[in-house]
C-alpha cells in the first residue's frame, strides 16, 4: 500500500525546518547507504548524529505521534530516527530496495524496515525533477508532494528518485517497523479502521454494528500483531 498523508507538518514547521537546514553542514548521502544503494545514490544529507538532525527529527516524531492517519496506516512499533537529505544539480538515487534491517547508531537497537517514508520539505514548484518513483503491483507511481506532506510505502518496493535539474529538493526520510509486518494485512486493518470511523461519525461509536466491527478489528490485530 502506498499512502500520501497531507499536512504532517504545518507550513510554520516546514519553514522552521528549512531555516535549520539552510544553515546546516551537509555530507555525502552514502554515509547511511547499504552496499547496493551506494552504487546508485548521489545526494547530500545531514549527519545522522548532528544536533540539527536530532532537533528536526524530534519535530517529525512529535508530528507523527499526533497524526491519527499515520498511526492507523502504519501501526508503528519502532521508528528509525528521521534523516534529512538534499538533491540538487542533477543528483538522483537510482533504483534500489531499502535494507531490511537498520541499526540505530550508538544503541543496541535495530529496526526491521517494513515501511519507508519520505516527508517533503520543498514545494514542488521550487525544483524540477526529484519525483520519488515506487514500483508496485499496478506499475510505477510517481510522488512529488507539497511541503509538509508525506508518502508511506512498503520498504520492500523497488524505488528511485529522479534527477533534480533545477532548485533543491529537501526532505526527511526514515523507516519503521510495524506491529503488523505483512503489507496486505496492514491494508485490511487500515480499511476496516476507516470504515469504523465513518460509521461512528454517522451512527455513533456505540452503534451495535460499530461495536461488532471494532471487536473484529481488535481481534484481527491481536492475531496479526508482533507486539
Amino acid at each position: 500500500m502506498l499512502l500520501c498523508l497531507p499536512a504532517v507538518l504545518t507550513k510554520d514547521q516546514v519553514g522552521q525546518c528549512r531555516g535549520v537546514l539552510e544553515g546546516a553542514i551537509w555530507i555525502d548521502g552514502n554515509a547511511t547507504s547499504g552496499q547496493q544503494a551506494a552504487l546508485a545514490k548521489h545526494n547530500m544529507q545531514l549527519p545522522e548524529d548532528s544536533p540539527e538532525a536530532k532537533r528536526l527529527g524530534d519535530t517529525v516524531l512529535d508530528a507523527l505521534a499526533a497524526n491519527q492517519m499515520f498511526i492507523s496506516a502504519a501501526l508503528p512499533l519502532k521508528i528509525f530516527p528521521p534523516l534529512f537529505n538534499r538533491y540538487q544539480g542533477g543528483e538522483s538515487f537510482g533504483t534500489h530496495v531499502d535494507s531490511a534491517i537498520r541499526a540505530i547508531r550508538g544503541t543496541p537497537y535495530r529496526v526491521r524496515t517494513d515501511l519507508s517514508a519520505t516527508l517533503f520539505l520543498s514545494e514542488p514548484e521550487d525544483y524540477d525533477g526529484g519525483e520519488l518513483t515506487v514500483e508496485g503491483t499496478f506499475g510505477a507511481q510517481e510522488v512529488k508532494l507539497p511541503a509538509g506532506d508525506m508518502v508511506l510505502y512498503p520498504a520492500s518496493s523497488l524505488h528511485h528518485v529522479k534527477p533534480v535539474t533545477r532548485g533543491a529538493r529537501l526532505a526527511s526520510f526514515f523507516w519503521l517497523q510495524s506491529m503488523v509486518r505483512d503489507d496486505g494485512e496492514r491494508a485490511l486493518l487500515f480499511d476496516l479502521d476507516n470504515s469504523i470511523q465513518d460509521l461512528a461519525r454517522e451512527q455513533g461509536l456505540d452503534h451495535p454494528v460499530a461495536v461488532r466491527l471494532t471487536g473484529l478489528y481488535h481481534n484481527l490485530l491481536r492475531r496479526w500483531a508482533d507486539a
